[in-house]
Protein backbone atom coordinates (compact mmCIF):
# COMPACT_ATOMS: atom_id res chain seq x y z
CA UNK A 1 0.00 0.00 0.00
CA UNK A 2 1.39 3.35 -1.22
CA UNK A 3 2.08 5.87 1.90
CA UNK A 4 -0.49 8.68 2.70
CA UNK A 5 1.35 12.06 1.49
CA UNK A 6 -0.25 15.24 2.89
CA UNK A 7 2.61 17.57 0.94
CA UNK A 8 1.75 16.10 -2.03
CA UNK A 9 -1.88 16.50 -1.66
CA UNK A 10 -1.51 20.34 -0.82
CA UNK A 11 0.94 20.74 -3.61
CA UNK A 12 -1.76 19.86 -6.02
CA UNK A 13 -4.34 21.73 -4.04
CA UNK A 14 -2.57 25.11 -4.56
CA UNK A 15 -1.89 24.41 -7.87
CA UNK A 16 -5.18 23.92 -8.92
CA UNK A 17 -6.51 26.94 -7.33
CA UNK A 18 -4.22 28.68 -9.57
CA UNK A 19 -4.75 27.04 -12.82
CA UNK A 20 -9.02 27.43 -11.92
CA UNK A 21 -8.70 31.05 -11.21
CA UNK A 22 -6.72 31.76 -14.61
CA UNK A 23 -8.77 30.13 -16.68
CA UNK A 24 -12.13 31.71 -14.96
CA UNK A 25 -10.39 35.33 -15.30
CA UNK A 26 -9.68 34.41 -19.29
CA UNK A 27 -13.00 33.30 -19.59
CA UNK A 28 -14.49 36.97 -18.46
CA UNK A 29 -12.42 39.18 -19.82
CA UNK A 30 -12.31 41.76 -17.06
CA UNK A 31 -12.73 40.28 -13.47
CA UNK A 32 -9.55 39.58 -11.46
CA UNK A 33 -9.08 37.26 -8.06
CA UNK A 34 -8.61 39.16 -5.16
CA UNK A 35 -6.78 37.12 -2.84
CA UNK A 36 -6.67 37.46 1.17
CA UNK A 37 -4.06 34.89 3.23
CA UNK A 38 -6.21 33.95 6.51
CA UNK A 39 -4.78 32.21 9.58
CA UNK A 40 -6.69 29.60 12.20
CA UNK A 41 -5.84 30.08 15.72
CA UNK A 42 -6.22 26.58 16.41
CA UNK A 43 -3.88 25.67 13.70
CA UNK A 44 -3.98 26.02 9.72
CA UNK A 45 -5.22 28.89 7.69
CA UNK A 46 -6.07 29.49 4.17
CA UNK A 47 -5.93 31.44 0.30
CA UNK A 48 -9.39 33.16 0.14
CA UNK A 49 -9.88 34.53 -3.78
CA UNK A 50 -12.85 36.42 -5.01
CA UNK A 51 -14.08 37.71 -7.97
CA UNK A 52 -16.37 40.15 -7.96
CA UNK A 53 -18.27 42.63 -10.73
CA UNK A 54 -16.56 41.04 -13.85
CA UNK A 55 -17.91 40.81 -17.63
CA UNK A 56 -19.41 37.29 -16.77
CA UNK A 57 -19.29 36.24 -13.25
CA UNK A 58 -21.06 38.11 -11.05
CA UNK A 59 -19.64 36.86 -7.68
CA UNK A 60 -17.13 33.65 -7.34
CA UNK A 61 -14.62 32.69 -5.23
CA UNK A 62 -12.06 29.88 -5.43
CA UNK A 63 -10.73 28.76 -1.93
CA UNK A 64 -8.02 26.99 -0.59
CA UNK A 65 -8.11 25.87 3.01
CA UNK A 66 -5.74 23.92 5.62
CA UNK A 67 -6.58 23.66 9.18
CA UNK A 68 -5.95 20.87 11.31
CA UNK A 69 -6.05 20.25 14.99
CA UNK A 70 -5.60 18.04 18.20
CA UNK A 71 -9.60 16.80 18.30
CA UNK A 72 -12.06 16.55 16.01
CA UNK A 73 -15.47 18.84 16.24
CA UNK A 74 -18.62 16.75 17.69
CA UNK A 75 -20.61 17.13 14.37
CA UNK A 76 -17.85 14.50 13.40
CA UNK A 77 -17.27 12.57 15.93
CA UNK A 78 -21.07 11.60 16.05
CA UNK A 79 -21.00 10.78 12.68
CA UNK A 80 -17.48 9.01 12.79
CA UNK A 81 -16.90 8.08 16.20
CA UNK A 82 -13.45 6.43 15.23
CA UNK A 83 -12.22 10.17 15.41
CA UNK A 84 -12.43 10.44 18.78
CA UNK A 85 -9.22 11.06 20.38
CA UNK A 86 -7.45 11.74 16.88
CA UNK A 87 -5.84 14.66 15.88
CA UNK A 88 -6.66 15.86 11.89
CA UNK A 89 -5.70 17.90 9.15
CA UNK A 90 -8.13 18.69 6.92
CA UNK A 91 -7.09 20.65 3.18
CA UNK A 92 -9.26 21.31 0.10
CA UNK A 93 -10.05 23.27 -2.86
CA UNK A 94 -13.40 24.73 -2.91
CA UNK A 95 -15.39 27.29 -5.45
CA UNK A 96 -18.81 28.89 -6.28
CA UNK A 97 -19.49 30.68 -9.73
CA UNK A 98 -22.42 32.77 -9.83
CA UNK A 99 -22.30 34.48 -13.67
CA UNK A 100 -24.79 37.54 -13.95
CA UNK A 101 -26.34 36.60 -17.45
CA UNK A 102 -29.19 34.13 -16.04
CA UNK A 103 -28.40 31.76 -18.64
CA UNK A 104 -24.97 30.62 -17.62
CA UNK A 105 -25.79 28.28 -14.90
CA UNK A 106 -23.98 28.81 -11.17
CA UNK A 107 -21.55 26.17 -10.74
CA UNK A 108 -20.17 24.54 -8.02
CA UNK A 109 -16.75 22.25 -7.08
CA UNK A 110 -14.46 20.85 -4.59
CA UNK A 111 -11.91 18.04 -4.13
CA UNK A 112 -10.78 17.94 -0.55
CA UNK A 113 -8.56 15.25 2.11
CA UNK A 114 -8.91 14.38 5.17
CA UNK A 115 -6.84 12.69 7.53
CA UNK A 116 -6.39 11.91 11.31
CA UNK A 117 -4.10 10.06 13.30
CA UNK A 118 -3.67 9.01 16.62
CA UNK A 119 -0.11 7.60 17.88
CA UNK A 120 0.42 3.63 17.77
CA UNK A 121 -2.41 2.92 15.31
CA UNK A 122 -2.71 3.58 11.62
CA UNK A 123 -3.88 6.80 10.08
CA UNK A 124 -7.58 7.12 8.50
CA UNK A 125 -7.97 9.23 5.86
CA UNK A 126 -9.79 10.01 2.62
CA UNK A 127 -10.60 11.62 -0.31
CA UNK A 128 -13.92 13.77 -1.27
CA UNK A 129 -15.67 16.20 -3.84
CA UNK A 130 -16.86 16.56 -7.09
CA UNK A 131 -18.62 19.23 -9.38
CA UNK A 132 -22.05 20.01 -10.11
CA UNK A 133 -24.22 22.76 -12.08
CA UNK A 134 -27.23 24.38 -11.53
CA UNK A 135 -29.07 25.79 -14.48
CA UNK A 136 -31.90 28.62 -14.31
CA UNK A 137 -32.46 28.41 -18.11
CA UNK A 138 -30.80 24.51 -18.61
CA UNK A 139 -29.76 24.06 -22.08
CA UNK A 140 -29.69 20.16 -23.20
CA UNK A 141 -26.98 20.82 -24.92
CA UNK A 142 -25.46 22.10 -22.12
CA UNK A 143 -26.46 19.57 -19.37
CA UNK A 144 -25.42 16.46 -22.26
CA UNK A 145 -21.78 18.43 -21.81
CA UNK A 146 -21.41 18.88 -18.14
CA UNK A 147 -22.22 15.03 -17.71
CA UNK A 148 -20.13 13.84 -20.84
CA UNK A 149 -17.06 15.27 -19.25
CA UNK A 150 -17.59 13.84 -15.77
CA UNK A 151 -18.23 10.04 -17.32
CA UNK A 152 -15.27 10.56 -19.28
CA UNK A 153 -12.87 11.76 -16.47
CA UNK A 154 -14.48 8.80 -14.52
CA UNK A 155 -14.11 6.54 -17.22
CA UNK A 156 -10.71 4.53 -16.06
CA UNK A 157 -11.41 4.19 -12.67
CA UNK A 158 -13.95 1.78 -13.58
CA UNK A 159 -17.01 1.82 -15.71
CA UNK A 160 -19.47 1.95 -12.55
CA UNK A 161 -18.05 5.23 -11.06
CA UNK A 162 -19.71 7.64 -12.93
CA UNK A 163 -22.83 5.70 -12.19
CA UNK A 164 -22.39 5.79 -8.61
CA UNK A 165 -21.31 9.20 -8.05
CA UNK A 166 -23.68 10.91 -10.27
CA UNK A 167 -26.31 9.41 -8.23
CA UNK A 168 -24.45 10.23 -5.13
CA UNK A 169 -24.75 13.50 -6.49
CA UNK A 170 -28.30 13.72 -7.04
CA UNK A 171 -29.19 12.66 -3.14
CA UNK A 172 -26.60 14.86 -2.09
CA UNK A 173 -27.75 17.71 -3.86
CA UNK A 174 -31.05 17.60 -2.62
CA UNK A 175 -33.69 20.01 -1.16
CA UNK A 176 -35.88 17.61 0.88
CA UNK A 177 -38.09 20.78 2.60
CA UNK A 178 -39.01 21.43 -1.17
CA UNK A 179 -38.45 18.20 -2.82
CA UNK A 180 -36.36 19.22 -5.41
CA UNK A 181 -32.77 18.66 -6.84
CA UNK A 182 -30.60 21.68 -6.61
CA UNK A 183 -29.82 21.68 -10.26
CA UNK A 184 -28.69 19.33 -12.82
CA UNK A 185 -25.90 16.93 -10.29
CA UNK A 186 -22.74 16.08 -11.46
CA UNK A 187 -20.27 13.78 -9.18
CA UNK A 188 -19.67 13.91 -5.39
CA UNK A 189 -18.13 11.54 -3.78
CA UNK A 190 -16.73 10.96 0.00
CA UNK A 191 -14.98 8.54 2.23
CA UNK A 192 -13.01 7.75 -0.86
CA UNK A 193 -10.00 4.97 -0.27
CA UNK A 194 -10.75 2.19 -0.83
CA UNK A 195 -8.40 1.98 -4.19
CA UNK A 196 -5.06 3.08 -1.90
CA UNK A 197 -3.76 6.55 -1.96
CA UNK A 198 -2.09 6.83 -5.40
CA UNK A 199 -5.67 6.28 -7.44
CA UNK A 200 -7.77 8.12 -5.23
CA UNK A 201 -5.51 10.96 -5.50
CA UNK A 202 -5.04 10.38 -9.34
CA UNK A 203 -9.25 10.57 -8.77
CA UNK A 204 -9.66 13.94 -7.72
CA UNK A 205 -7.35 15.21 -9.60
CA UNK A 206 -9.12 14.04 -12.61
CA UNK A 207 -12.07 15.45 -11.17
CA UNK A 208 -10.31 18.58 -10.04
CA UNK A 209 -8.72 18.75 -13.42
CA UNK A 210 -12.04 18.26 -15.26
CA UNK A 211 -13.55 21.27 -14.04
CA UNK A 212 -12.62 24.24 -16.45
CA UNK A 213 -13.00 21.52 -19.21
CA UNK A 214 -16.80 20.69 -18.00
CA UNK A 215 -17.44 24.48 -17.37
CA UNK A 216 -15.79 27.43 -19.77
CA UNK A 217 -17.24 25.80 -22.76
CA UNK A 218 -20.72 26.38 -21.71
CA UNK A 219 -20.15 29.88 -20.33
CA UNK A 220 -18.47 30.51 -24.22
CA UNK A 221 -22.22 29.42 -25.35
CA UNK A 222 -24.05 31.61 -23.09
CA UNK A 223 -22.42 34.70 -22.05
CA UNK A 224 -24.12 36.61 -24.63
CA UNK A 225 -27.76 35.22 -24.84
CA UNK A 226 -30.02 38.42 -24.10
CA UNK A 227 -31.90 38.86 -21.58
CA UNK A 228 -34.23 40.86 -19.54
CA UNK A 229 -35.43 41.86 -15.95
CA UNK A 230 -38.02 38.79 -15.95
CA UNK A 231 -35.01 36.68 -16.37
CA UNK A 232 -32.90 38.43 -14.16
CA UNK A 233 -35.72 38.25 -11.30
CA UNK A 234 -36.06 34.31 -11.73
CA UNK A 235 -32.34 34.01 -11.37
CA UNK A 236 -32.82 36.13 -8.01
CA UNK A 237 -35.46 33.98 -6.61
CA UNK A 238 -33.82 30.52 -8.01
CA UNK A 239 -30.47 31.65 -6.38
CA UNK A 240 -32.27 31.41 -2.83
CA UNK A 241 -32.77 27.91 -3.25
CA UNK A 242 -28.63 27.49 -3.42
CA UNK A 243 -29.16 29.83 -0.18
CA UNK A 244 -31.17 27.06 1.98
CA UNK A 245 -29.21 24.18 0.77
CA UNK A 246 -25.69 25.63 1.87
CA UNK A 247 -27.37 26.61 5.39
CA UNK A 248 -29.95 24.02 5.85
CA UNK A 249 -28.22 20.75 4.26
CA UNK A 250 -24.65 21.49 3.46
CA UNK A 251 -22.33 19.35 5.61
CA UNK A 252 -19.23 21.09 4.43
CA UNK A 253 -20.26 24.43 5.61
CA UNK A 254 -21.01 22.85 9.08
CA UNK A 255 -17.76 21.48 9.56
CA UNK A 256 -16.24 24.77 8.30
CA UNK A 257 -17.82 26.70 10.77
CA UNK A 258 -17.53 24.17 13.95
CA UNK A 259 -14.15 24.05 13.05
CA UNK A 260 -13.07 27.47 13.35
CA UNK A 261 -12.63 27.99 9.55
CA UNK A 262 -13.01 31.29 8.60
CA UNK A 263 -16.75 32.54 8.19
CA UNK A 264 -15.90 35.09 5.45
CA UNK A 265 -14.82 32.45 3.11
CA UNK A 266 -16.93 29.56 4.44
CA UNK A 267 -19.91 31.51 3.45
CA UNK A 268 -17.64 33.13 -0.25
CA UNK A 269 -20.48 30.43 -1.72
CA UNK A 270 -23.24 32.83 -1.13
CA UNK A 271 -24.40 34.60 -4.07
CA UNK A 272 -24.22 38.62 -3.89
CA UNK A 273 -27.92 38.53 -4.78
CA UNK A 274 -31.11 36.25 -4.00
CA UNK A 275 -34.57 37.07 -3.65
CA UNK A 276 -37.38 34.87 -1.94
CA UNK A 277 -41.19 34.79 -2.94
CA UNK A 278 -44.50 33.17 -1.46
CA UNK A 279 -45.79 30.34 -3.03
CA UNK A 280 -43.78 31.20 -6.34
CA UNK A 281 -45.53 29.28 -9.06
CA UNK A 282 -44.15 29.16 -12.85
CA UNK A 283 -46.65 30.10 -15.91
CA UNK A 284 -47.49 26.70 -17.43
CA UNK A 285 -45.38 26.76 -20.43
CA UNK A 286 -42.97 28.83 -19.56
CA UNK A 287 -38.90 28.70 -20.28
CA UNK A 288 -39.37 28.53 -15.86
CA UNK A 289 -41.20 26.00 -15.98
CA UNK A 290 -39.22 23.94 -18.25
CA UNK A 291 -36.52 23.52 -15.61
CA UNK A 292 -39.18 22.68 -12.76
CA UNK A 293 -41.32 20.17 -14.84
CA UNK A 294 -37.35 18.34 -17.21
CA UNK A 295 -34.55 19.18 -15.18
CA UNK A 296 -34.56 19.33 -11.56
CA UNK A 297 -35.55 15.54 -11.95
CA UNK A 298 -32.71 13.15 -12.07
CA UNK A 299 -32.32 11.46 -15.24
CA UNK A 300 -29.73 9.73 -17.24
CA UNK A 301 -28.41 13.32 -18.82
CA UNK A 302 -26.00 10.81 -21.57
CA UNK A 303 -28.96 8.90 -23.27
CA UNK A 304 -29.48 9.62 -26.86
Amino acid sequence: MSKVNLDTVKTFLLSLQDSICAGLEQADGKGKFVEEIWQREEGGGGRTRVIRDGAVIEQGGVNYSHVFGNSMPASATAHRPELAGRSFHACGVSLVIHPKNPHIPTSHANVRFFIAEKEGEAPIWWFGGGFDLTPFYPVMEDVKHWHQVASDLCAPFGEQVYIDYKKWCDDYFYLKHRDETRGVGGLFFDDLNQWGFETSFAFIQAVGNGFLDAYLPIIARRKDTPFGEHERQFQLYRRGRYVEFNLVWDRGTLFGLQTGGRTESILMSMPPLARWEYNFSPEPGSAEATLYEHFLKPQNWLAS
